[in-house]
């Protein structure tokens, strides 16, 4: 059945970044509605790599993506946000002093200020232009992303890929996998120096094999059950690699999708905002994390979340107009609900 959601602020995304705008926004005493195309929260970092470790989070020396979702949900859950998931924010339109938005699933938002948190827009794996790959793709023989590793568990792995997501996971599965293959066009990887440093040495040891330079020419197998991935070389040389998985990592295509139509003032598919205060050039709609975009602006999980509570500040007065907003440290007042 459809809803319509009367809220304080609609935030548009349930990354991390997102999901802190949302304890924010609670500890101001404002309800929000959070939106999300995907099933679940969480954005990129439960989708994508829910298992693999972020060190610049303060107070986590590490700390897996997945973790940390889940203590953002738990930070949020005292003030029981409304989820409209499985859907995105088609439109939005100006309403007496807030907003109407409405979603793909045929529910309407009305909100007194909008929240985009929206990191790159929806986004999809880059598929490799490989002939029977949906058939492979639906039994999970080919994929884009890692849940657990323990799916990996004597399993033969072929990675496709160059930069962080190939290097970090072929390191972090050899030592569950029975053999892990990366392939590679060139033998300079694009990944962070010291874990491309760390790839070579593997390689040397023999835990990890390097196939380089190859890009995938094939998969092999029947019933969707992958057998070998076919590799070659820009020279016209095969190789046959037996494997249970490919792994491909070649980044994320990405589209602000119906955002880009609402006039916010895009720049190279980023929303410009006030760096004090988070609002793009619509009064009342404000950008957070790496969706927005400022002079100085750094896209780190941590800026993300101090964007958030700008945001929420900023957004105080359209909420409760003419009430004093006294600034108090959460030690000193505790959290509500």
């Amino acid at each position: 059945m459809t809803q319509i959601v009367e809220t304080d602020v609609a935030i548009i995304g349930a990354g991390p970044a997102g999901l802190f705008a949302v304890f924010e926004c609670g500890m101001l005493k404002m309800r929000t509605a959070l939106i999300d195309t995907l099933e679940a929260v969480g954005g990129q970092c439960s989708a994508l790599y829910p298992e693999k470790p972020i060190y610049d989070v303060p107070g986590f020396p590490a700390v897996q993506a997945g973790d940390l979702i889940e203590n953002l949900k738990a930070q949020a859950a005292p003030f029981k946000p409304v989820e409209l998931l499985a859907q995105r924010v088609e439109t939005l339109a100006p309403e007496g002093e807030g907003f109407v938005l409405g979603t793909s699933a045929g529910n309407t938002v009305r909100a007194k200020a909008v929240i985009i948190a929206a990191g790159a827009g929806a986004f999809g794996p880059n598929r490799p232009p490989l002939e029977r790959l949906p058939e492979f793709e639906a039994t999970g023989s080919v994929r884009y992303m890692v849940a657990r590793r323990e799916e990996f568990r004597g399993k033969r792995i072929v990675i496709a890929g160059g930069g962080d997501s190939a290097v970090d996971w072929a390191l972090s599965l050899k030592d569950v996998a029975a053999q892990v293959v990366v392939v590679h066009r060139r033998p300079k990887f694009r990944a962070a120096p010291e874990t491309a440093a760390q790839l070579e040495e593997a390689a040397a040891r023999g835990e990890i094999e390097l196939a380089i330079p190859y890009q995938l020419h094939g998969l092999e197998g029947e019933n969707g059950r992958l057998e070998a991935v076919t590799l070659a070389t820009l020279k016209g040389e095969i190789r046959r690699v037996e494997a249970d998985h490919l792994l491909a990592f070649f980044g994320l295509s990405t589209e602000l999708g119906p955002v880009a139509e609402w006039g916010l003032g895009l720049e190279r598919s980023h929303i410009a905002v006030e760096a004090a205060t988070c609002e793009t050039s619509l009064p009342g709609v404000y950008a957070i994390g790496d969706v927005a975009t400022y002079p100085g602006k750094l896209k780190l999980i941590l800026q993300g979340f101090s964007e958030g509570a700008m945001a929420a500040h900023a957004i105080h007065p359209r909420v409760f107009p003419g009430q004093a907003l006294h600034f108090e440290y959460s030690t000193s007042k505790g959290v509500g609900g």
